[in-house]
């Protein structure tokens, strides 16, 4: 039986191969095959839905909370909304080549740096399903080899996803292992993060005890993607109609995901007005509220299911139908309350204030900062990227939803007529 070490040293040097070949393949070959898999998807409905049921009845059995299963579910429709993804990647310009500058020398040396793809990288998620196929598909556009470790709670139906997106490329001649998964336990997670010289990048994406491991235990290069513990402040100069809309949407719309606010913060001017409707109609849809002083009392009178909130709850993702609620006393305190429990991923703010909204932008430190809008627009295919592999909260290479110009790295090259230095 194969150790972890060499399960992983294996599918490096596959990957490997099949990177150098993608890295030559034109745009049309890329898109081709993107849309090839796409269809290959669809007309497997049937056998990944019904792997997807086996890791659903275990994950039931096992007490899976329903956020869980909620993001693991694959449905009929789910599996055609990822098919779709890969064709809205292959429409997408191919980042590899691209000039990213340039210029001609005062000896007469043209110096170009283009892009080109990263080589193999390592994909480390959790019970996200739709993950395995956004990355195959942003790695084959972008010129990378796949190797991918879901987590065991989507075993399953990760297996039936790259099983048949290998078929799919094996029938186009291309090399099945564009993309591979690792289906051992947490040693393939350390083979994986620690193969360097194998591994050119490698991206967590999942909790925030995934994501801290590989950052403190891999010594290949990682891009960190964040905990998304996202406030939505609303201003004394707030639209409060607007106001509303805004934080029940960031909250209701689909609390499972990183991109649901966890928080909300209202300014005292406006907090008398606008507490009793947005608890109201956050109680109502099964909201539990965490709330400080004031806003327990509007929630009391609201008749909203609550109770007294804690610097806990305050610094944490719940992904489930919860969330804090508080009163501040101005834009700094609100300013400072983000920069003590955010997690940099997205923040937003409502106002008509210009200079506010000014301030808030300037002065929040994360990935994304929203204007007037929900946090659920941090996506990459809300911001027009394709499918996306992750958000990304560090400050290095990459920054915010994550797509294909950012599975990419650059490289100079340097055209002369025979000059030599002096």
């Amino acid at each position: 039986m194969q150790t972890s070490q060499l399960r992983v040293a294996v599918a490096g040097k596959a990957a490997l191969a099949a990177s150098r070949r993608l890295a030559l393949l034109p745009r049309a070959d890329k898109d081709a095959a993107l849309l090839s898999l796409a269809d290959a998807l669809e007309a497997a409905t049937d056998r990944i839905v019904a792997a997807n049921g086996k890791d659903l009845a275990r994950g039931e059995s096992a007490g899976m909370p329903d956020s869980l299963q909620d993001r693991l579910r694959l449905t009929p429709e789910r599996v055609a909304a990822i098919a779709q993804a890969l064709r809205d990647l292959a429409a997408l310009p191919d980042p590899v080549g691209e000039v990213v500058r340039g210029s001609t020398l005062a000896n007469g040396l043209q110096v170009t740096q283009v892009r080109v793809p990263m080589g193999v990288v390592g994909m480390i998620y959790e019970a996200r399903p739709n993950v395995t196929v956004d990355a195959a598909g942003l790695g084959l556009k972008s010129g990378n080899a796949m190797i991918l470790r879901g987590g065991s709670a989507a075993a399953s139906t990760n297996a039936a996803l790259v099983e048949t997106m290998r078929e799919g490329l094996t029938r186009l001649g291309l090399p099945a292992d564009t993309v591979q998964l690792l289906n051992g336990g947490r040693e393939d997670v350390t083979a994986l993060i620690t193969a360097r010289g194998l591994i050119d990048l490698v991206i967590p994406r999942g909790g925030a005890d995934l994501i801290q491991t590989v950052v403190t235990q891999s010594t290949v290069p990682v891009i960190e993607t964040g905990v998304g513990n996202c406030h939505v402040y609303i201003d004394a100069a707030a639209d409060l109609d607007m106001a509303l809309a805004i934080a029940v949407n960031s909250k209701t719309h689909r609390p499972s995901v990183c991109n649901a606010a966890e928080s909300l913060l209202v300014h005292q001017k406006v907090a008398a007005d606008f507490l009793p409707k947005v608890l109201a109609e956050l109680g109502g849809a099964g909201v539990l509220l965490h709330t400080d002083e004031q806003a327990s009392a509007a929630a009391e009178a609201a008749g909203a299911a609550y109770e007294p909130v804690t610097d806990e709850d305050w610094a944490t993702e719940h992904l489930a139908m919860e969330m804090s609620v508080g009163v501040v006393p101005s834009l700094d305190a609100a300013l400072d309350h983000i920069a003590l429990y955010g997690t940099q991923h997205t923040e937003a703010i409502v106002t008509q204030d210009r200079a506010a909204a000014r301030r808030f932008t300037a002065e929040v430190d994360a990935a994304v900062v929203t204007v007037n809008a929900s946090t659920r627009f941090t996506d990459g295919g809300e911001f027009g990227f394709g499918a996306e592999i992750g958000i990304s909260t560090q400050k290095l290479h990459a920054r915010g939803p994550m797509a294909l110009q950012e599975l990419t790295s650059t490289k100079w090259i340097v055209n002369g007529d025979g000059q030599i230095r002096v």
